[in-house]
């Protein structure tokens, strides 16, 4: 039971960073306004909020992985089976922690929840990260007018832009005030303009063998390097240099990466764009050239503004970063124009944004 009084939010998604993070940023936000809220997680036993959550101090339970077919296959043949077992724990535990309000972040668990809390009359309240939102984003949005969306161009129905939900060590974050304690922290020189380069946790490959192959002549140019390449990829360096090549498998201190650079190379990940854009980091973005096309998507208005700039992975070679990334470094009046149109992008505040709507279906009581 809760304590009187006490609300009782139910969160949903996972099996990705994707989903995790803003989901986990929202969560610390409802606990923020509300010390006493009852918050509940549901996600699979397979993806990263199986240790995230729980390393967090929220409540996780695990809901059957229900992938939607999109072609004729066994899978598809099980796939009401598996449906109706996810509703079934999904409903019990909208029961048993008594739900006021239903936050879906997409991603396997997110389609039961919104089934199962339309069903018990439970309010909705939807959060969709990527600029094309995904299948259960678009059921879900047909059952709520509590619709938060990341990007201008993400269509759904009753969506408003409210950002992405970040960590409060990236919203917060003063790059200008945090550089020499980032530089030191890293190891690098104090003063030497920055670039960072990194490909999400398991690195990218293209970018990692571009940059290993130009590396000499970036730090040749008194440009220093931070490279988070991913786990178990590690790239060989000229020996020498004036200025450091800091090649690390991956980092927690994201934020003091962010505040060592004066631009990143990355790919565009909806949050990478989104952390960038909050920071004011300008960036080249390079999009995996695999899926729908969402990465590019993702980009797309931050580049407009001419916070960013973006490339195809296929252009990404040594001699691209001699000739256009070494340029842009060594640009300050531009980085620093960059950085500006940046900023305005960036929303610091879509935690706070994203509780409102929940407050709001609470209070409301509107299951859509």
């Amino acid at each position: 039971m809760n304590p009187p009084g006490a609300r009782s939010v139910v969160l949903a998604g996972g099996g990705s960073a994707g989903h995790v993070n803003p989901l986990l940023a929202t969560a610390d936000c409802l606990r923020r306004r509300d010390p006493d809220v009852r918050i509940t997680v549901l996600g699979t036993a397979e993806g990263l909020e199986s240790e995230l959550v729980p390393a967090r101090g929220y409540d996780l339970r695990v809901v059957p992985k229900v992938p939607f077919p999109r072609r004729p296959s066994g899978a598809a043949v099980r796939f009401p089976a598996r449906m109706r077992s996810a509703l079934v724990t999904t409903r019990g535990v909208l029961e048993e922690v008594a739900a006021q309000a239903v936050v879906g972040f997409g991603g396997y668990v997110a389609s039961p929840a919104y089934l199962a809390a339309r069903r018990a009359g439970v309010p909705i309240v939807i959060h969709e990260q990527n600029a094309r939102p995904g299948l259960a984003n678009r059921l879900g949005a047909r059952f709520t007018t509590h619709v938060g969306v990341t990007f201008p161009q993400t269509r759904l129905p009753h969506g408003r832009v409210v950002g992405l939900p970040l960590r409060r060590e990236i919203a917060d974050l003063d790059r200008a005030a945090r550089r020499a304690e980032a530089r030191e922290h890293f190891g690098l020189a104090p003063d030497a303009t920055t670039l960072l380069v990194f490909g999400g946790s398991l690195g990218a490959l293209r970018l990692n063998t571009a940059f290993a192959g130009a590396a000499g002549d970036v730090t040749g140019a008194g440009v220093q390097v931070l490279h988070l390449t991913g786990a178990g990829k590690d790239i060989e360096l000229p020996e020498g240099g004036g200025v450091p090549y800091r090649a690390l498998p991956y980092t927690d201190r994201m934020d003091l990466a962010y505040a060592a650079a004066d631009l990143a190379v990355c790919r565009a990940g909806a949050g990478t764009v989104c952390e960038l854009a909050a920071v004011g980091l300008p960036a080249v973005y390079v999009p995996l050239p695999i899926g729908n096309g969402e990465q590019r998507l993702n980009a797309a208005d931050l580049v407009a503004a001419g916070g960013g700039v973006l490339v195809a992975d296929e252009d990404v070679t040594a001699g691209w970063v001699r000739s256009e990334v070494l340029p842009l470094l060594q640009d300050a009046d531009r980085l620093a124009t960059m950085a500006r149109a940046a900023a305005v992008m960036g929303h610091r505040d879509a935690d706070e944004a994203v509780v409102d709507m929940v407050l709001d279906a609470v209070r409301g009581g509107d299951a859509g």
